[in-house]
């Protein structure tokens, strides 16, 4: 099939910044910090994401996801850009979200670490890394894909590229209009990519014409649901600055889109990376698309257990529930939670919890000595449990609307956008 030419296909800002909503009653919060930041000079705009696991878990269809996102950008009258993200799809998942979605981000973790399966795609794959040669970035060292280098590549992510093509092409059979953007996402892996396997493989995706605007390596070091990275800041300053560098050459050389930029996945309160990430991407005048998610919904949690009574005791009950369903509740983010079993509260304990206690607890301040990380992330997976209480919870938040927007919205405006996009 013709594959379509970058400039045919939606072209995404600069700054970019990618906000989940479990529920679907955050929206005009969430807008309403992108509003703030706009109208301070800054260039964001909104991505709203949800993939086929949260949605399944919760029992909602991809086009409410779309229905949310409209609304917010009708009540507040806002007219600049917004996208909805059908968030870590795959060929066996993206039908349900082709016709309500603008944005789709291509999960290629399950290919990661196989060779491609095509023999003639093996050939080609390998003629074009040879073919690089020594490659001289700017300000980087020089980096070589001789034969060895080219196949080892090729075994950790030729399938890989296979993957995107296929679903990229799927959804360009059904959108011929272009009128999408695509995100390739290699995070959800334990081994990271670093700026030489990064710049192979946008290679491969620039021979294959997948118009990748945003891609999301793994980088070094650990992106826990809701909690700050753990890892060297260092090594990671190296290895941002190096892979902004590299995107810059593969717009340069590759003929990819100039829309390209990093994507930083489980980016939602990584407090320690935001000032490295915001000098680098000023520094080069880079792009940036942060993705958050489970944010939101631990500012539900927050705000029901600030607002006591019934909220309270729901929170409380919820989690005193998930206690029972800790595996099923923590496997399908095994690779991105670090939970420590000891430090969570034991039913005993969580009965007799007041609600100033919890909210310390839950809420995002590492110098309060009660902040516990275990808990946060764990109330981070335990979603599912509040949508099977279905009116029930949503009664309560709209009962407590007032103090949980409030919450909501500062935490995305001053606790991250302000924090990570230049001005």
């Amino acid at each position: 099939m013709r594959n379509l030419h970058p400039r045919q296909m939606k072209q995404l800002p600069r700054f970019t910044f990618g906000m989940g909503d479990r529920f679907g009653r955050q929206g005009e919060a969430q807008l309403r910090s992108v509003l703030d930041a706009r109208a301070l000079g800054m260039d964001v705009a909104p991505v709203w994401n949800k993939s086929k696991r949260e949605h399944t878990l919760i029992g909602t269809e991809p086009q409410s996801l779309r229905n949310e996102a409209d609304a917010a950008v009708r009540a507040l009258d806002y007219d600049g850009p917004y996208f909805v993200d059908a968030d870590h799809i795959t060929i066996e998942t993206v039908d349900d979200f082709i016709a309500c979605s603008d944005f789709f981000t291509l999960d290629i973790a399950d290919s990661l670490g196989k060779p491609p399966r095509s023999v003639d795609n093996a050939d080609r794959y390998r003629q074009t890394l040879e073919a690089l040669g020594s490659v001289s970035v700017e300000g980087m060292e020089t980096v070589s894909f001789d034969p060895e280098s080219a196949s080892a590549l090729l075994e950790a992510y030729g399938a890989a590229i296979e993957a995107a093509k296929a679903l990229y092409e799927k959804i360009a059979a059904a959108r011929p209009d272009g009128d999408f953007a695509v995100e390739i996402s290699m995070d959800e892996t334990e081994t990271p990519q670093g700026p030489k396997e990064l710049l192979g493989i946008l290679r491969l995706l620039a021979l294959e014409n997948i118009p990748a605007q945003t891609i999301a390596p793994k980088f070094t070091g650990r992106f826990n649901k809701g909690v700050d990275y753990v890892g060297d800041l260092e090594q990671f300053t190296v290895e941002f600055e190096s892979d902004v560098l590299v995107l810059a050459y593969a717009i340069k050389n590759f003929g990819l889109p100039s829309s390209l930029k990093l994507s930083v996945h489980s980016g939602s309160d990584k407090f320690s990376l935001y000032p490295i990430i915001k000098d680098i991407v000023t520094k080069h005048n880079a792009g940036l698309h942060m993705k958050t998610a489970g944010t939101t919904w631990l500012e539900e949690v927050i705000g029901l257990a600030e607002a006591g009574g019934a909220g309270f005791d729901f929170v409380k009950e919820l989690y005193i529930d998930a206690l029972d369903h800790y595996d099923a509740l923590t496997a399908p983010y095994s690779t991105v939670l670090y939970i420590d079993r000891s430090q969570l509260p034991s039913v005993k304990v969580a009965r007799g919890w007041k609600s100033e206690d919890l909210v310390a607890m839950v809420e995002h301040d590492q110098e309060n000595p009660l902040f516990n990380s275990s808990l946060r992330q764990f109330f981070h997976v335990a979603f599912k449990l509040a949508s099977k209480a279905g009116d029930g919870y949503y009664s309560l938040l709209d009962e407590n609307a007032g103090i949980i927007n409030r919450r909501v919205h500062h935490n995305l405006f001053q606790r991250h956008i302000l924090k990570v996009f230049p001005e």
